[in-house]
């Protein structure tokens, strides 16, 4: 797929100005500023992010009434229990809890919702479940609850108070909760996902402990909890800016080093190095954790989480594993058919969103087979599946299009549904699929023009290839750690050429190693999953990722491709 380039407008002189305040070089300043990063301060907090410069707790939006109702929980006796949601943010926020609040003496016992019995959230029915195993006169919700207005006032018609911790959009009128933890009822921590805001509610309640003498809060240590935070918080994509970025880059250093015996059992079978960054929490433990709750429950990732030793924890990890790779032949198979589908009748002139559902596809994995699409034909995207009168489906969107706006359009053609702009869910009949297809490319022609189907390559700057050296991928590596609200760097250079015969790699020669030049210097580029794309010859611009390449105990620079085009005269 060919992109529409974006190159960030240059700043030459604010770059130079920056580089020497802060001693870096003006590619780093630029990068920055392309960032948003433009005061000295920003950038100081930026490239160093500190522990220390963590917020108050207590700003968040009805902290102070939560931290109230469960220190009278404890102080009382009464039976709290945790309803965490099925995902990684909703396992590692919940089992952070439960550690925190057993550890100062609170009688606590969790409960998360089978994704397809119970479905998400503080449903009804998940309620009622956790309510016949276990008594309860608080409930904690986490990670879930912001539009719960009917479960909550069930639940407190028969006396159980509810505290909803959640970082998602707030409904009109709010659940009348006796404290709504979340900070998009107000202007701070908004980037924050539920591992986050556990960790700061943990926070609050030590502030809290010290000052009404609750035993052992004097001496409690806040930063083993760092890598659950991360993990939460990395697998969640939320953006890694602000207090995010403080919380993982602390955390995953906690990470790297834990003795928690569910993540060290985890990282063995998943394989991982010994320093851990975003792409191996995203991409390799984040999966595993996620694989119980997308094909079944998600207990079996939180026993792990909380698992006291290893003779424990080995095994959970080792079904996780074997979940995953069930997980990924299961979401394989969909995503093989549903392509095959839309791509034996896509229009690219009249299809301006993807709506494709089959019986029995698994709702499990309908979220990241509709990504998979997107990444195919970026279009915006549902992929419905189930069984019976209601199926359940995943949406994922391009910018221009917001999915629950154009859901809120559909709502006599939907059971059910919710989300947000770029992500969101829906339970259909099946009969109307063929019209929920229609709405939705009738809403998106009077939104998108043409140009907003062609995917942006956003690019921080234009390079000389001597510019790209390991000092200066040594000093780009000051952004980290990097993610969604903190891209990864990315450049072009103009005028390259082939020193060499590029090379197919790959059992089905899918990857290609070529060698470029621009006359001065000449880099080694590897060009992942270019497949049957057009192939560049003479003189041409490209663009890349810088990274680093270790290989029989060389290190060298090394050009991820991107995207390449044939060389063009002035601004891009």
């Amino acid at each position: 797929m060919k992109f529409r380039w974006s190159p960030a407008s240059p700043q030459p002189l604010l770059a130079e100005k920056l580089a020497a305040q802060q001693k870096i070089s003006p590619l780093l300043a630029q990068c920055l500023l392309n960032r948003g990063h433009s005061e000295p301060a920003a950038i100081e907090n930026f490239l160093q992010p500190r522990l220390k410069n963590l917020a108050d707790p207590f700003r968040l939006p009805n902290m102070t009434a939560a931290v109230e109702r469960l220190l009278r929980a404890r102080a009382e006796k009464e039976p709290l229990v945790i309803f965490g949601d099925y995902d990684v943010d909703g396992v590692t926020s919940t089992a952070l809890l439960v550690e925190v609040l057993r550890g100062f003496g609170w009688a606590v016992e969790f409960y998360l919702p089978h994704r397809m019995d119970e479905g998400y959230g503080l449903s009804r029915d998940g309620v009622e479940n956790c309510l016949g195993k276990f008594p309860v006169k608080l409930l904690l919700a986490v990670d879930c609850g912001s539009t719960a207005v009917e479960t909550i006032a069930w639940l407190r018609e028969r006396g159980v108070d509810v505290i909803v911790l959640d970082h998602h959009q707030v409904s009109s009128p709010a659940p009348a909760a006796v404290a709504l933890v979340n900070p998009q009822l107000g202007q701070n921590f908004t980037e924050l996902c539920s591992a986050g805001l556990a960790f700061k509610l943990a926070h609050a309640i030590v502030k809290r402990g010290r000052e009404v003498g609750l035993p052992g809060a004097s001496e409690f240590d806040l930063k083993p909890l760092l890598d659950l935070v991360a993990l939460g918080t990395i697998a969640d994509i939320v953006p890694l800016i602000g207090e995010n970025r403080i919380l993982v880059s602390a955390g995953l250093e906690k990470l790297s080093a834990t003795r928690r015996p569910g993540l060290v059992a985890l990282k063995e079978v998943a394989q991982c190095p010994p320093q851990l960054g975003a792409y191996e929490v995203g991409f390799q433990l984040a999966p595993r954790l996620n694989a119980a709750g997308r094909l079944e429950t998600a207990e079996e990732a939180l026993h792990l989480v909380l698992a006291p030793d290893l003779k424990t924890a080995m095994p959970l990890a080792q079904e996780l594993d074997l979940r995953n790779r069930e997980r990924q032949k299961i979401e394989r198979g969909i995503s093989d058919e549903a392509v095959g589908v839309v791509r034996s009748k896509f229009d690219a002139q009249n299809d301006f969103v993807i709506v494709e559902g089959r019986l029995l596809w698994h709702i499990g994995v309908v979220g990241i087979v509709a990504s998979r699409v997107l990444q195919q034909f970026y279009r915006p995207t549902f992929i419905i599946g189930g069984e019976g009168e209601a199926w359940r489906g995943s949406g994922r969107s391009i910018a221009g299009f917001d999915l629950a706006a154009a859901l809120r359009e559909c709502g006599d053609l939907l059971i059910k549904h919710g989300g947000h702009a770029m992500a969101a869910g829906v339970t259909i009949h099946p009969d109307k699929l063929d019209a929920f297809r229609k709405r939705l490319n009738d809403l998106a022609r009077l939104a998108l023009k043409p140009e907003d189907l062609q995917p942006p390559l956003r690019l921080d700057a234009e390079v000389a290839l001597k510019e790209i050296s390991l000092a200066t991928l040594a000093e780009l590596d000051r952004l980290k750690p990097m993610g969604q609200g903190n891209p990864s760097v990315q450049f072009f250079a103009r005028g390259v050429t082939q020193s060499r015969p590029l090379q197919r790699m790959g059992a089905e020669k899918q990857h290609v190693k070529m060698w470029v030049t621009d006359g001065a210097v000449t880099h080694e580029c590897v060009w992942w999953n270019a497949g049957k794309e057009p192939l560049p010859e003479g003189r041409f611009d490209l663009a890349f990722a810088p990274q680093i390449n270790e290989f029989n105990g060389r290190t060298t620079v090394q050009l991820k491709v991107l995207d390449w085009q044939p060389v063009r005269g002035g601004r891009l």
